[in-house]
């Protein structure tokens, strides 16, 4: 069968595995991505995963349950550590990244373009640093990417098997974060846009595919309607604007120039201001674009209104890295811009090689007074010394008021007593926490700013004066934590919290 055809009419070249360069990044950053990751404490949110995948379920408080069946299957490879958590993340970076180049490929580009995309994505600040990282983006962006490049080929060859392929990758990109449902009317938008794709329309391929997408997210839609649809208040709570705050908007533009990396981002926007100049490759973006637009334009909007957290826009990342590898042949082929193809990638990646040996080495690269990497230090430390004064005020348990902070104790050995959130009990439903007894003292642990003792005399009979305990690297800059022993329950705080 002979190779689908361009959008300009001329045959592709043959399709052609990555390069050994490429090859060559990928395994490097792998090998790097999981020496670091088995060095590196585990974030707040990483840890509260972790809880997730002692208890496998279809769902959780806050986002599908993928990142949960990640780690759940890398504690089984590689144990309960730091490195058993981010296995399978790190792994599917990698995969991503050949996914990119598989992507670009499909999409008609050149195999040096297309080695171009794959490289850049890897040099992302966003991509570099989120790749070390066991949270819900490395899923989505994976089985994003994955849907994609079904899709295209689908589109290309009139394939209901890749329509399969690309609804039930959509379906699993959906599993694992709810940015994924964006890819509905993207995929619907693309199709409607091309003349090739409304024929799709007309065939019963796309609408197969969507069926599986559906089916395949269903088991998530099932569980949170026999759970007072607990996630989908959770996420879709934030979507209705309260107020006109446009000032957001700067600041998550000025956010993606630095993380999808600025030269980069400058070839993207001035490679495509430059559509006359033509690679003569035939690559054709249109998928990549319109099935990226619906969540860009909410991202945008919702930018109009709140924050827009800098991590967000990573499903649609890899199709950028596409766009950007195709706008630096369309320069290169002009005579312009030829020695930022090195630049891009030089940049990137030293920033990723900083970032890691700062990771690995914190206390010596910043000074005193200013460590950015101060949550991950010093929570060995910080946990046996709230078991000593726990322990020496006869305190059985300790409470807090913030999901990072119990899924961080209840993570470290040191600390044998049960830890309780005392607010938002509606995370721990199914969670393997064992429950205090609250007929006995506990000791109340947390920032102060989070610690409202007028809550603490409403919810128990005796509230102790508050102390303090700092967390951080020996010698270094310190996080001060409020202290509060408390006795005397008034109420079931262990169901219905005490604010």
């Amino acid at each position: 069968m002979s190779a689908p055809r361009s959008p300009s009419g001329e045959a592709p070249a043959p399709q052609q595995g990555p390069p050994w360069p490429l090859i060559a990044v990928v395994a490097t950053v792998l090998v790097v991505r999981l020496i670091v990751g088995a060095e590196v404490h585990l974030t707040e949110d990483e840890a509260y995963y972790r809880l997730w995948s002692m208890a496998p379920a279809l769902g959780y408080y806050d986002h599908p349950p993928m990142i949960a069946w990640w780690i759940w299957l890398g504690r089984q490879l590689a144990g309960d550590t730091a490195l058993g958590m981010r296995l399978v993340p790190i792994l599917a970076g990698a995969a991503t990244t050949l996914l990119v180049f598989d992507l670009a490929r499909t999409a008609g580009a050149g195999r040096r373009a297309a080695t171009t995309a794959a490289v850049w994505f890897n040099a992302m600040p966003l991509v570099g640093v989120g790749g070390l990282l066991a949270v819900p983006d490395a899923p989505a962006s994976f089985f994003w990417t994955a849907s994609l490049c079904c899709a295209v080929r689908a589109a290309r060859r009139s394939s209901a098997s890749w329509w399969i392929g690309a609804g039930a990758a959509a379906g699993l990109a959906c599993f694992s974060k709810y940015s994924g449902l964006f890819l509905a009317p993207g995929m619907l938008l693309w199709l409607a846009l091309s003349p090739g794709g409304r024929t799709q329309l007309g065939k019963p391929g796309p609408w197969i595919g969507a069926a599986v997408a559906l089916l395949v997210f269903s088991r998530n839609v099932v569980w949170n309607a026999h759970h007072h649809w607990l996630t989908f208040a959770k996420q879709f709570g934030r979507v209705a604007p309260t107020h006109f705050a446009p000032w957001h908007l700067p600041e998550f533009l000025g956010e993606q120039f630095l993380l999808l990396n600025p030269l980069i981002a400058v070839v993207l926007v001035v490679g495509f201001a430059s559509r006359r100049q033509r690679s003569g490759e035939g690559a054709d973006l249109t998928p990549l674009i319109a099935t990226s637009a619906p969540f860009a334009a909410y991202l945008l909007l919702h930018s109009l209104h709140d924050q827009v957290q800098a991590h967000w826009p990573a499903p649609i990342y890899p199709a950028m890295a596409v766009c950007a590898g195709v706008a630096a042949e369309r320069l290169a082929v002009a005579g312009a811009w030829t020695k930022l193809r090195l630049a891009a990638p030089v940049l990137g990646f030293a920033v990723f090689g900083v970032f890691c040996l700062c990771l690995i080495a914190p206390a010596r690269w910043w000074p005193r007074d200013f460590d950015p990497l101060l949550p991950l230090q010093g929570w060995s430390r910080f946990a046996g010394e709230v078991r000593q004064t726990a322990l020496g005020g006869g305190t059985v348990w300790i409470g807090t008021a913030s999901y990072g902070l119990t899924a961080q104790l209840a993570d470290e050995p040191l600390l044998k007593e049960p830890v309780l959130q005392l607010d938002e009990r509606a995370r721990y439903g199914s969670l393997p926490l064992a429950l205090p007894d609250l007929s006995r003292p506990g000791l109340i642990v947390d920032l102060p700013r989070r610690v409202d003792l007028a809550a603490l005399r409403r919810c128990f009979s005796f509230v102790g004066p508050e102390g303090s305990l700092a967390r951080g690297p020996p010698g270094g800059k310190a996080t001060l934590y409020a202290a509060v022993q408390v006795a005397g329950a008034r109420r079931a705080v262990d169901r219905f919290g005490c604010w």
